[in-house]
């Protein structure tokens, strides 16, 4: 089993950057599927992208030369690099873990981009 936690979020003003953090436990880490994904308030929730155990990574269309996501697994750690920040990038972000297990959650992390 995986348990993870979003961490990072914040205000930021458009055009700013952030930097969101997924901490995970557990020892399938490293062979796991990283996806982000957002859901702003009254919308469904959004996938932004992934990076594989390979760190191969794959990015949504709305984000895509704007955020960055990279792991490092001697550290359990995905991370979410967020520039350019538009007030359309306001949502709550989520990680998760794709493994033979299961796919586990993290909480989710606020992140507001102001006009």
């Amino acid at each position: 089993q995986v348990q993870l936690a979003e961490s990072g979020g914040g205000l930021v003003q458009a055009g700013g950057s952030l930097t969101l953090s997924c901490a995970a436990s557990g020892s399938s880490f490293s062979l796991s599927v990283i996806d982000w994904y957002r859901q702003a308030p009254g919308k469904q929730r959004e996938w932004v992208g992934n990076i594989g155990s390979d760190a191969y990574t794959v990015y949504s269309n709305s984000v895509r030369g704007r955020f960055t996501i990279s792991r490092d697994n001697s550290k359990n750690m995905a991370y979410l690099q967020m520039n350019s920040l538009k007030t359309e990038d306001t949502a709550v972000y989520y990680c998760s873990a794709s493994t033979s297990r299961g796919t586990f959650w993290g909480q989710g992390t606020q992140v507001t981009v102001s006009s």
